[in-house]
């Protein structure tokens, strides 16, 4: 039985008629075509299909659609609104801190949504709320150098022991 679900995403009024139990995810990639969250361990436990709802960042895998009813949904496509990059994705291209690319979407969604609640985050509290991204590339110092430029507008140097 498949029902008709009206949301914001990205700052556009959607419906999408599916299931009431399919994933959110699902829904974003397949019937809106946002290829940004990515289906990763489906449990909610990577991040990689990381979003922000209602200001909150979600694992959109098992978030079914019934719960994201008249809710405002941003995925890393929405960080920004008009052509520019945000901030955090800017910095995470700067400081070359993705490698596979796989798991950096649902990071840049985490990093901006701490930025936005928490403007002087410190390195321990970027730490702290990213720890629910994996990455299996092993670039998580890269990735806290970026937020942390994203955060100062500042410019950051990598050393060669920092490279990594």
């Amino acid at each position: 039985m498949t029902r008709a679900f009206e949301l914001t995403v990205n700052g556009r009024q959607v419906r999408i008629e599916t299931h009431p139990n399919t994933s959110l995810l699902h829904a974003l990639r397949n019937e809106l075509g946002l290829k940004g969250p990515r289906f990763g361990c489906g449990l909610g436990l990577c991040g990689a299909c990381f979003v922000r709802m209602d200001g909150q960042v979600v694992a959109s895998c098992d978030t079914p659609m019934w719960s994201a009813e008249g809710r405002t949904v941003v995925t890393v496509e929405g960080l920004e609104p008009g052509e520019g990059l945000h901030r955090v994705q800017q910095a995470l291209l700067d400081e070359q801190a993705a490698q596979c690319g796989f798991c950096i979407t649902g990071i840049a969604v985490n990093a901006a949504t701490l930025l936005e609640t928490n403007p002087d985050a410190d390195e321990e509290a970027i730490v702290e709320a990213l720890d629910r991204n994996l990455c299996r590339c092993g670039v998580q110092r890269r990735v806290v150098r970026a937020v942390l430029k994203a955060r100062s507008g500042s410019a950051c140097h990598v050393t060669p022991e920092d490279a990594g």
